[in-house]
């Protein structure tokens, strides 16, 4: 199984902090924020090999970061990939990465793809597991406890067996508070349908639209986070999340 870390934003909301350091690479509780990512992820055993991918700009960071990096919590290599985008204006998006890292670097295998700013307070060995056993696209998700700020995500209802009934994107007015997050489980038979997905021209930005797109074509299983999760868009949550951790750390 390998891993795919989205990472080719340019996170303009937390400016000056990001000017000339990407995002997950901004220390929380004292490591970069990537490394808790797999962190939280090195739980999964079937993980393998892991692939960061990012843009023109900061490159030369994560190469830096992969080559020194503290390989205590995940052991696995981990590659940089550079999608050679230089802005908003000729980024690939975060689909678009994602099938560049497929296809660039041969990947025949199941796959479990997460955003590199997404924090989990807890490991996430049982989402593994999970994926495993149903051998079907797998999304993590998470009760924001809010129908406000559930505006902000991708709204989920799951069925019976949980998986996906209905997936509105942003929607006015949730019906849940249950969203769907940058965590996602795709086996390698699923892998031909994401170069369809970019072939027949659909937005490759924002990853929660494939699984929109997937959803009505095959079962797409949910996963509730465990823990707190942290979606790292502003200075505001990223001073919350570096004062969580640092009193966990204590």
């Amino acid at each position: 199984m390998k891993l795919i870390i989205l990472a080719a934003g340019y996170a303009t909301r937390l400016y000056p902090l990001t000017l000339n350091q990407p995002k997950p690479l901004l220390p929380v509780a004292g490591k970069p924020m990537v490394d808790r990512v797999l962190s939280s992820l090195g739980a999964i055993d079937a993980i393998d090999e892991a692939f960061v991918v990012t843009n023109e700009k900061f490159a030369g960071h994560f190469e830096q970061w992969a080559d020194s990096r503290d390989a205590s919590g995940f052991a696995a290599p981990v590659r940089v990939v550079n999608d050679h985008s230089t802005g908003d204006d000729n980024k690939l998006g975060a689909i678009g990465d994602l099938h560049l890292v497929l296809k660039s670097q041969g990947i025949d295998d199941d796959v479990i793809v997460v955003a590199g700013d997404n924090l989990f307070s807890d490991k996430l060995g049982d989402y593994g597991r999970l994926c495993a056993e149903k051998n079907a696209p797998v999304l993590g998700v998470y009760d924001v406890g809010s129908l406000e700020e559930a505006t902000k995500y991708g709204v989920v209802e799951p069925d019976a067996d949980g998986c996906i009934a209905s997936f509105e994107e942003k929607p006015a007015a949730p019906k849940s508070t249950l969203i769907g997050i940058a965590l996602y489980h795709y086996p390698k038979a699923v892998l031909p349908l994401i170069d369809q997905y970019i072939a027949d021209g659909n937005n490759p930005d924002q990853p929660g639209r494939l699984i929109q797109w997937l959803y009505p074509r095959m079962p797409v299983y949910t996963w509730s986070v465990p823990g707190t999760w942290y979606d790292i868009g502003s200075k505001e949550t990223l001073e919350e999340a570096d004062g969580i951790f640092s009193a966990n750390q204590k």
